[in-house]
């Protein structure tokens, strides 16, 4: 195995072994001749799939396993495809601990991909109160806009900027008088 060359694909600087790659040397590597790839699903809902791979020896015995969890609302493809994309990923992490495209990382590209996928996905943190800026920070052009809108009937958009901010009463009536 040390002189096959594995296809990688660059995420962020670093290369990872794609799980295709993996399997493909699983198959035609004389080393695993007689061995075989299984899937267990551990779990299946409407919204998630939790499925465990496991490498088993030419004897039946298993030799490395791997597990993997995909939401159907991670991603578009698992949308449709969120049972299969955990089968993959299942696969990929057993055959990385069985050994096979590990030079540089466990996870695959795939799964390094939708984990910076589901990482834009995660809601932003609320700001604090204490860490608002004030009212007082915004230009006397801001605060124009704002009153001009007002007067154009857009109070709720206002209402809806000014949220963003710690806003005195009296500084509300200066917008909305």
């Amino acid at each position: 195995m040390s002189r096959y060359q594995f296809k990688t694909t660059n995420i962020k600087g670093k290369q990872y072994v794609e799980v295709n790659e993996r399997i493909k040397y699983f198959r035609e590597s004389g080393e695993y001749k007689g061995w075989s790839l299984t899937s267990e699903v551990y779990h299946l809902d409407e919204a998630s799939c939790v499925i465990k791979a496991s490498v088993l020896n030419e004897k039946g015995e298993i030799v490395a396993t791997g597990f993997a969890q995909e939401d159907k609302s991670s991603s578009y493809i698992n949308k449709t495809s969120y049972v299969e994309n955990c089968e993959t990923s299942a696969w990929g992490r057993a055959l990385a601990n069985l050994g096979i495209g590990i030079d540089t990382s466990i996870a695959s590209s795939n799964e390094v991909s939708m984990a910076i996928a589901k990482q834009g996905d995660k809601p932003k943190a609320k700001v604090k109160e204490a860490v608002k800026p004030t009212l007082l920070e915004l230009t006397d052009e801001i605060k124009q806009k704002m009153i001009k809108a007002v007067q154009n009937g857009k109070k709720d958009a206002v209402e809806n900027a000014l949220g963003k901010y710690k806003v005195t009463e009296s500084q509300k009536k200066e917008i909305f008088a």
